[in-house]
């Protein structure tokens, strides 16, 4: 299976839900989508900067955040399913994360600094994914992802872990020839 988290940077793109089917579709291995935060997950950030929730307890708001997205593609994608454990169709973090089953190692640090892109190499280290393929807005940048800001710091220290294979691509290139980058 694949785990390919789909960056909250593309919910504002009207070709999402055609240019996100077609992608699904040139794969050849089932695929787990991971929702990205997005505009939902800035709210939150913006509630914790005003109200100081504390980083815990406003991370788990955010990963709240992360299932009103699995629920927005699945309006794009109305033929996969959501789903609370890895298997084809679109995750809702927040089912998946929030009672852990003690074979899958816990949980990732609930902080700012580990982002959607790490919760879902997460997912894709504990459910043994093919690959993680991150699904941006952006090209991947030479070198380092998590010093160019494409990915979290976090998102570095669970890589040198991972058995996982990354690519990242840049979806909106996705109606022409798609940037893949296998870096970082």
């Amino acid at each position: 299976m694949i785990v390919a988290k789909v960056g909250g940077s593309l919910y504002d793109w009207p070709a999402l839900g055609q240019t996100l089917r077609a992608w699904l579709a040139e794969q050849s291995e089932p695929v787990l989508l991971f929702p990205g935060g997005g505009a939902a997950a800035d709210v939150v950030r913006a509630w914790d900067r005003v109200h100081s929730l504390g980083e815990e307890v406003a991370h788990w708001l955010a990963i709240r955040s992360l299932s009103l997205a699995a629920r927005f593609l699945q309006l794009l994608l109305p033929e996969l399913p959501v789903v609370e454990s890895p298997m084809p169709g679109i995750l809702d973090p927040y089912a998946y994360f929030r009672n852990p089953p003690r074979d899958r190692g816990g949980s990732p640090p609930h902080l700012w600094s580990v982002t959607s892109d790490s919760l879902a190499l997460w997912v894709a280290i504990q459910s043994k994914a093919s690959k993680l393929v991150l699904l941006k807005s952006a090209d991947a940048p030479a070198g380092d992802w998590s010093e160019a800001g494409y990915v979290d710091g976090h998102f570095a220290e669970l890589r040198s872990e991972a058995k996982v294979r990354v690519e990242a691509v840049n979806l909106r290139k996705q109606l022409g020839e798609p940037t893949v980058s296998t870096g970082g």
